[in-house]
């Protein structure tokens, strides 16, 4: 894939509509081209977070691990982020991410995503949208599991 492809895929993203092509080039050339085959992790729950990673191609699922087991929370395909919590918070990972597909991804570094949310200050507006979307879900998913539990 090409810097312009990827700089069409980033464009896909709310988070990055709005944002300069020329700071998207730049975004796409700092950030490393990643590939997982089915079932490779891309990060595990608890580990430190160095970077963001979006989605070019593929699909990958968000297993959180609790005292009942890991519990699939989410499925992510293309044009989606995953990890921003991690860098944006400078927390540990909050969920384990595996390719459930062949995936392709950029992994974006954190001064990079950190630079471009001090820049574009629109994009910290998106990933609060996008942060409030993933915790209605997610809050959704764990009543469905504590219902089906009290059963």
């Amino acid at each position: 894939m090409s810097i312009a492809e990827e700089v069409n895929c980033l464009r896909r993203i709310p988070l990055f509509a709005n944002i300069d092509t020329a700071k998207l080039k730049l975004l796409a050339f700092t950030s490393e081209r990643l590939s997982f085959r089915s079932g490779d992790i891309l990060f595990e729950q608890d580990e430190m977070g160095t970077c963001a990673y979006i989605l070019l191609r593929g699909e990958a699922e968000v297993i959180v691990t609790g005292p009942g087991g890991p519990l699939a929370v989410a499925t992510l395909g293309s044009n989606e982020i995953v990890g921003e919590i991690a860098i944006l918070c400078d927390v540990p990972r909050t969920a384990t991410v595996r390719a459930s597909t062949d995936l392709e991804a950029l992994c974006v570094p954190k001064d990079h995503f950190l630079q471009m949310v001090a820049d574009f200050p629109q994009m910290g507006l998106e990933i609060m949208r996008s942060l409030a979307h993933r915790l209605e879900q997610t809050t959704a998913r764990l009543r469905e599991v504590l219902a089906a539990q009290a059963v």
